[in-house]
């Protein structure tokens, strides 16, 4: 398993938080948001994920991924 850390803007309240972690839970990554620092730890198996394809799902929800 592999451990990252996202820049994420746009994030300001729970419906956020669920969104992101949800849309992350739906890859097959176990996502923690910090709404306070605007981030997003992801915990994933990068054998069946790549980073990439996890930006573009965060970013479908409209926040934006530094």
């Amino acid at each position: 398993m592999a451990t990252i850390t996202l820049q994420v803007e746009g994030m300001s309240c729970n419906h956020c938080v669920n969104s992101i972690e949800g849309t992350l839970r739906e890859l097959g990554a176990l996502g923690q948001v910090n709404l306070a620092a605007q981030t997003v730890t992801v915990e994933y198996d990068e054998s069946k994920l790549q980073v990439e394809t996890i930006k573009s799902a965060i970013e479908e929800q409209g926040y934006d991924v530094k």
